[in-house]
């Protein structure tokens, strides 16, 4: 019994130290990143119309269908033109009244000038008749505008689009009583082959991004804004900056900034909320980590765990400026080469000897990355 009860013990003494653990991890280096900053935003058409009534009258007909496209110029609806036509007809009557009374006086004037020239006629009797003359002109313009004033409102009874895009649902139907000024439009018609994301931002941050404090400034090439949609899917146009708000809100301390986007799929729809994706700067010299392999320590500063050329852990404390996608961005703490500990966390600590395996999957790109350019083949 003693020697079955001490062999398992001598066994464990002769077997020798456990193998030093195996983590995963990934080498770093230092590249040139361009910043971004996520911000919510909402789309709106890049031209919008509210399809409104100038004259009043009952709708006829609508001319169009619902969220389909239309063009400019294109009837959308037709107002009961019958009082229109006849006030048209009242008024063309009265420019005709108008010439033959203007017809008259410029005859009953030159009579009268023909006579005073033969001291026939008194000087004012011709100055009666020349004031008539001049009244009777004047009278037939009155005359012309209000005709004028008739085509336009005859016109209007048959509503027309003011710009070419997409329509919406019409909020009136044949019979209505349509009136000028009510407050409801008959239908909106909106442009969306190009749309804008009107997005805010502190006015602190615009502020550091013009003077592009601790990063250097974009270049031009660089200031295409990116999207990400509802979905969290990203959209595959590019947008551009195109105007800021010149105006502080006092109430929140935020600026409006506008982005223009192509919308030739009809993909961004007005009202939609969507994610904006825009550089805010470059930044030199800086590291790529995975989120993974950040840890915090008891006072929640950033750090990581590093495998030195011994294979012995070291903890770095990191600065880090921000995230992108599954990323961090780190200024300070890590160094051209550095592996950084990825996975295996729970069986190591500062000081510990490790077994550093590449993690999987950045093994075969890593190798990529250091064999020379002429030895890699399709």
């Amino acid at each position: 019994m003693l020697v079955l009860s001490v062999a398992p013990f001598a066994r464990a003494q002769g077997g020798g130290d456990a193998p030093p653990p195996t983590v995963e991890t990934v080498a770093v280096s230092s590249e040139t990143i361009t910043m971004t900053s996520i911000l919510p935003g909402r789309v709106a058409a890049f031209e919008e119309a509210e399809v409104r009534p100038q004259v009043a009258g009952i709708i006829l007909e609508r001319r169009f269908t619902e969220g389909a496209p239309v063009e400019a110029g294109q009837v959308l609806y037709t107002i009961d033109p019958a009082s229109y036509e006849a006030s048209l007809a009242e008024a063309r009557a009265s420019v005709a009244q108008a010439e033959a009374q203007l017809a008259a006086a410029e005859k009953e004037a030159e009579r009268l000038q023909e006579l005073q020239t033969r001291n026939v006629a008194s000087q004012q009797a011709l100055d009666d008749a020349v004031a008539a003359r001049d009244g009777a002109e004047a009278a037939l313009q009155l005359a012309q505008a209000r005709q004028r004033q008739s085509e336009i409102e005859l016109d209007r009874t048959q509503v027309t689009a003011r710009l070419s895009g997409e329509i919406g649902f019409s909020q009136t139907s044949p019979g209505a009583l349509v009136a000028v000024g009510q407050a409801e439009p008959l239908a909106i018609i909106r442009n969306i082959d190009r749309v804008y994301v009107d997005v805010t931002q502190s006015a602190a941050d615009l502020l550091r991004w013009q003077r592009g404090e601790g990063l250097a400034q974009l270049g031009n090439a660089e200031r295409h804004v990116s999207l990400v949609l509802a979905d969290g899917q990203g959209y595959d146009q590019t947008g551009t900056l195109t105007a800021a708000d010149p105006y502080v809100d006092p109430q929140t301390g935020v600026v409006a900034l506008r982005i223009e986007f192509d919308n030739p799929e009809k993909l961004l729809l007005p009202g939609m909320y969507v994610q904006v994706e825009m550089p805010t700067g470059t930044a030199d010299g800086v590291f790529r980590v995975p989120q993974e392999g950040v840890t915090r320590d008891r006072r929640g500063n950033p750090q990581a765990m590093v495998v030195n050329g011994e294979n012995v852990i070291e903890v770095r404390a990191l600065d880090i400026l921000q995230n992108q996608g599954s990323d961090w961005i780190v200024r300070d703490g890590l160094a051209d080469g550095d592996r950084v500990v990825v996975a295996g966390f729970q069986r190591i600590a500062e000081g510990a000897t490790v077994t550093p395996q590449p993690r999987r999957g950045a093994a075969s790109e890593q190798a990529a990355a250091e064999m020379p350019q002429d030895t890699i083949t399709e």
